[in-house]
């Protein structure tokens, strides 16, 4: 039980490394689908087990070669960290499972990017240390250009060099940041850095404020708060359906990162640095949500209008975390993982919507996919589209009561018509989409050119059904039992607001390490 924090990083690594091999040897694609679905059900199976022991409170250390934590790589997990690590998995095993329809034949190396893909978000989750969570970054941002990249040309592969050159950039701020972190406190350990930032001497406060808010700004960018959003839509959209519904995950690793941050350094023990970025991170939050939001209504096609509701979820999390109490933090954790899997059931929907049309694609117009397609896709848009829009009695309609139900009555004046307001407008844009493409029937004859589609129009494959139908289903699992996760999550903001508690347990841990 020592070695589960590795796991979650070696496993994938492995993975991607036999993948590779295996794709070398020509071996036929059974095999190199085996390969991927043997660790991936590995992956899962210890993220289970990681949520199981975090659950039980002490936080777990894990030193890479038993280095000391001041310059080597150091592996926590908490119950924040665990939660995301089994999200992603979970995520995962759907986002596999569409793929193995036939896409990861067209797509070179498919397996083994994504493979490190899910080892650059595991470890983003689980590192202890700010400068090997830009480590993990990259990895996840390499595999993902790789993936969303892999066999595209015109109108993808401009928005692909766009996500690459916006992403290389947000690196090098990333970078700059690190330095000035170091040169500052002297450490780049989370927990060190808790008790640094604490303590800063007044003459240094105006540096360590520029640097640690620089820091929060390429988290931001990750997580594609205004006005670093504009790359995430086209993104997005043209990213190819499973690529795009892992995609779904990466911007909770931003709003992870600025979660960390701000609990960890930047809470009510951090003195002149307590709260510190969170008065300009909520006004962004709103603005950002109300033009999300405005996206949704004005979006032309079916993909961009689930981009943009990523946004909206990613700004909403924004808005649960800048309160900075327990319960609406907790209730933000809910959401994030009802997100997550509904935004990517949304992409895969929309694939589905795409194949089942022919030439009229995605494009909100009245034009229904073939017969075979219409019922299948609808129920599960109908299904999704209730839980985004936050409607009863699907897991997005739980976490925004909670998130409501947890707002300080100080708070509530803009709050409530924000997140209230969002919601009604996006059930209208939900709405509009869903009746412009399920409720016309298709044309007998085929329409003139530009009117219709014009090529022959697919037939849903069972195994796109099925991870749909899967991601699906995690949210409803989410609504009909919601205690146990509620209660982690509730039990996950406690321990994100005690920091103290877990810079000693972290500490405790360290010195266990160090004995003989």
């Amino acid at each position: 039980m020592t070695q589960l924090p590795i796991l979650p990083i070696l496993l994938p690594l492995l993975g991607a490394a036999v993948s590779l091999f295996v794709e070398h040897r020509r071996i036929g694609t059974v095999v190199q689908r085996s390969v991927a679905w043997t660790f991936m059900a590995a992956i899962v199976l210890v993220a289970i087990l990681l949520v199981l022991r975090a659950n039980e409170g002490p936080v777990l250390v894990y030193l890479l070669g038993d280095w000391p934590a001041r310059i080597g790589i150091a592996l926590m997990v908490d119950r924040l960290s665990a939660l995301m690590v089994l999200t992603t998995s979970l995520l995962g095993v759907a986002c596999l499972l569409h793929a193995c329809s036939g896409w990861d034949r067209r797509a070179p190396h498919f397996h083994a990017l994504f493979m490190l893909q899910l080892m650059g978000l595991n470890g983003a989750f689980l590192t202890g240390d700010i400068f090997n969570l830009f480590v993990f970054f990259e990895v996840m941002l390499i595999a993902s250009y790789g993936l969303l990249l892999s066999g595209g040309r015109g109108v993808r592969m401009s928005a692909g060099l766009h996500y690459v050159v916006f992403n290389i950039t947000a690196s090098t701020l990333f970078l700059i940041a690190l330095g000035l972190i170091y040169g500052v406190f002297g450490t780049l350990n989370m927990a060190e850095l808790a008790e640094r930032v604490a303590n800063v001497p007044p003459a240094s406060l105006p540096l360590a404020k520029a640097t640690i808010g620089l820091l929060l700004v390429v988290f931001c960018a990750k997580a594609a708060l205004l006005p670093l959003y504009l790359w995430l839509p086209e993104t997005y959209t043209r990213a190819p359906a499973a690529v795009a519904a892992l995609f779904a995950i990466m911007t909770k690793v931003g709003i992870y990162a600025v979660l960390r941050v701000s609990s960890l350094m930047l809470g009510n023990d951090a003195g002149a640095m307590a709260g510190y970025g969170w008065d300009w991170m909520l006004p962004a939050a709103v603005g950002g949500l109300a033009l999300a939001t405005l996206g949704v209504l004005a979006a032309s096609r079916l993909r961009v209008l689930v981009a943009y509701v990523v946004l909206v979820s990613a700004t909403t999390l924004f808005i649960a975390f800048g309160l900075r109490t327990a319960g609406t933090i907790a209730a933000g954790l809910y959401y994030l993982v009802h997100s997550s899997f509904v935004a990517a059931a949304l992409f895969l929907v929309a694939d589905l919507v795409r194949r089942g049309r022919g030439d009229a694609g995605d494009a909100l117009r009245a034009f229904a996919p073939a017969a075979g397609v219409r019922v299948m896709a609808g129920v599960m848009f109908m299904i999704g589209a209730i839980s985004v829009a936050g409607l009863p009695p699907l897991s997005g309609f739980v976490g925004k009561t909670l998130l409501l139900q947890a707002v300080p009555e100080a708070e509530i004046r803009w709050v409530w018509p924000a997140l209230l307001g969002s919601s009604m407008l996006v059930i209208v844009g939900l709405t509009r989409a869903g009746t412009r493409i399920f409720w016309k029937p298709a044309p007998v004859q085929p329409s003139p050119p530009g009117d219709g589609p014009r090529n022959a129009r697919g037939r849903l494959r069972l195994p796109e059904t099925i991870a749909t139908m899967l991601l699906l289903s995690y949210g409803v699992a989410m609504s009909v039992t919601p205690g146990p996760l509620t209660a982690y999550t509730r039990a996950t903001a406690e321990q994100l607001l005690a920091p103290a508690t877990y810079i000693d347990q972290v500490r405790g841990a360290l010195q266990q390490e160090r004995q003989p």
